[in-house]
């Protein structure tokens, strides 16, 4: 393939014009190009629209010498404000609001613009603005728009060397957060950007996420953000803590943990810490490693890609070979394997619902001993602090007692907090460990029946999985009632504090201390046991997702062999010959030399 032809790369629905970056390409980059649109070729000839699509989005990445870094993390780590501030404009919707299932790729541009695709395959332009209004969960909760990409373009010398810059969708886990798209986009990632925290440095979730990463790309660069929100010490025990981490459980360097706040560099205040090393390492990998990321990355999708053309041909030609009776009976034992499954599910339904009864009684007690515990704390803690507030006009008084109270509450609270989720999400681990097991169970008889497209399926379900939905707590400072508006009692802390009465004033904020334990504490555990709740929701729609895409390849086989045979013996000939030829030209697709 000419270099001429480089513009036949561009996505044919894109509405966008396709901007040029820095890299120029390589033979080996057309060449690897060219493969992937000849697998898209091939997978329009067995009907699969998805992987042609694919594999054309993949060849126009490899041809232009675009790659992916991919930001992943928990929830509330700063990823989105941290490429806001690699790139330096607010692209990304940030703070609180979570995203949902929809990774957004910012890439280069000669102008500021966006654009979202939906089922259909087709972009869309929308304005930079509107971004929040497909990715975040408040504007487009569980996804309902049927979002499958957003792209931001952005002009800039970062993004201009063909590096694109990915937002994940923030973890509880990865495989605790456990999204379909997050778990989706894993292959098409080619360099991670691993973000961080002090409190805690690195949870299980996210190291399984690293892990899975990492078995597919060789860069991995980690970033401890919101830097400015931690001591020196709790900044150097992290940073210790996960590269010895990482080390092991990679079995190769990992390289610095670069400190930095991006919320700082995106108000320009602030010392700038490791960013100038952050960039530089950046840089870096573009300059070393750049061209070949993007070899590596089009290897990757032409093997993964082709496995699937091959897996669906053998399909194809399977049901072409045997009695359409046999295929009928084979669809009608893999419907009743189904329907057993929903059975067991339904049954196990029932178990978990126990379970959750047992959990949450659970949880009821730890809640009891939590506050028999903690109040005798917190409130010995708070005498012993109140001397210290400035002893000023009543209602002033007040405000400063509250405010202590709500700190030493809050102290109270968070770690706790920390520790019932560790301790739900063991115990919810150990519960729906019967339900992942039953999901592997059927996946594997299916596989052992003969469905080749099932060849790496049984172990799609990870038993050590932990919750599915992120944490939404926050702390409850209920101004209102540390603030009240009555002038009433306005006048009447103004006389307690004009005559030295302020014995009253300090009950009261106990009081109020007592009551933000007990509020806290209660929505500590409303928010796990709402955690394990939507969790084994979503197990559920898993399974049943992975047991009935079973079905469909085998019926679409099955549906094409009863045309071929309807047709007579010469169009079953004609279909075998056919899905030969396209099998031996998806081999050599692959197995062509690079050039």
């Amino acid at each position: 393939m000419m270099i001429a032809d480089e513009r036949k790369l561009a996505p044919a629905n894109g509405t966008l014009e396709t901007p040029a970056v820095t890299t120029a390409a390589t033979a080996s980059d057309v060449d690897g190009a060219s493969r992937l649109l000849g697998l898209a070729t091939l997978g329009e000839e067995l009907g699969t629209s998805r992987v042609a699509d694919e594999a054309r989005d993949l060849a126009a990445r490899v041809s232009e010498g675009r790659f992916y870094v991919a930001c992943v993390g928990q929830f509330k780590r700063g990823k989105s404000t941290l490429i806001n501030a690699l790139v330096g404009v607010p692209v990304l919707p940030a703070g609180f609001i979570p995203v949902t299932a929809v990774p957004t790729v910012v890439r280069f541009g000669e102008r500021l613009k966006a654009r979202v695709r939906g089922r259909d395959r087709s972009w869309q332009e929308i304005d930079v603005s509107d971004v929040k209004q497909y990715v975040t969960e408040e504007q487009n909760p569980e996804n309902t728009k049927g979002v499958t990409g957003v792209e931001i373009f952005v002009p800039g010398a970062l993004l201009s060397t063909g590096m694109c810059l990915v937002d994940t969708p923030g973890l509880g886990s990865v495989f605790s957060g456990n999204t379909a798209a997050t778990q989706d986009f894993i292959p098409h990632i080619d360099a991670a950007l691993v973000v961080i925290g002090a409190d805690p440095p690195l949870a299980g979730e996210e190291l399984a996420l690293v892990e899975a990463v990492a078995q597919n790309v060789r860069d991995v660069i980690v970033v401890l953000n919101k830097a400015d929100r931690t001591t020196d010490e709790e900044r150097a025990a992290a940073a210790h803590f996960t590269s010895a981490l990482l080390e092991k459980r990679l079995q190769r360097p990992v390289g610095p943990v670069y400190e930095v706040s991006a919320a700082e560099r995106m108000a320009g205040r602030g010392p700038e810490r490791d960013w100038p090393k952050f960039i530089e390492a950046l840089k870096k990998l573009v300059e070393d490693s750049g061209r070949q990321i993007i070899l590596a990355a089009g290897q990757r999708g032409l093997l993964r890609l082709s496995e699937e053309l091959l897996a669906i041909a053998a399909e194809e030609r399977e049901a072409l070979e045997r009695p359409l009776e046999e295929s009928e009976r084979r669809i009608a034992a893999m419907k009743a394997a189904i329907a057993e499954a929903e059975r067991s599910m339904r049954e196990l339904g029932f178990l978990l619902m126990a379970e959750q009864q047992h959990l949450s009684d659970m949880f009821v007690k730890r809640h009891r001993a939590f506050l028999r515990s903690a109040s005798p704390l917190a409130i010995r803690e708070f005498r012993e602090a109140a001397p210290s507030v400035p002893r000023t006009i009543g209602p002033r008084y007040r405000r400063a007692l509250t405010s202590l109270a709500q700190e030493v509450a809050k102290k109270h609270v968070l770690p706790w907090l920390f520790t019932e989720q560790q301790e739900a999400e063991r115990e919810y681990r150990a519960v729906t460990r019967r339900f992942v097991e039953m999901g592997n169970t059927f996946l594997q008889k299916l596989a052992e029946a003969g469905v080749s497209e099932l060849g790496r399926m049984p172990h799609a379900l990870d038993a050590e999985t932990g919750f599915r939905t992120a944490s939404r707590f926050t702390f409850l400072e209920l101004i209102e009632l540390a603030q009240p508006a009555s002038p009433l009692r306005w006048l009447a802390d103004l006389v307690l504090g004009a005559v030295g009465a302020r014995r009253a004033l300090l009950r009261d904020a106990e009081k109020f201390l007592e009551h933000l334990l007990e509020t806290n504490s209660t929505r500590v555990q409303s928010d796990v046991l709402n955690r394990v709740q939507e969790s084994r929701g979503k197990l559920e729609v898993e399974i049943r997702k992975l047991l009935h895409e079973v079905c469909r390849v085998a019926e679409q086989a099955l549906a094409h062999a009863r045309s071929a045979r309807e047709a007579g013996t010469p169009a079953v000939e004609s279909a075998l010959s056919r899905l030969a030829r396209l099998e031996q030209e998806i081999r050599d697709t692959r197995s062509a030399p690079a050039a």
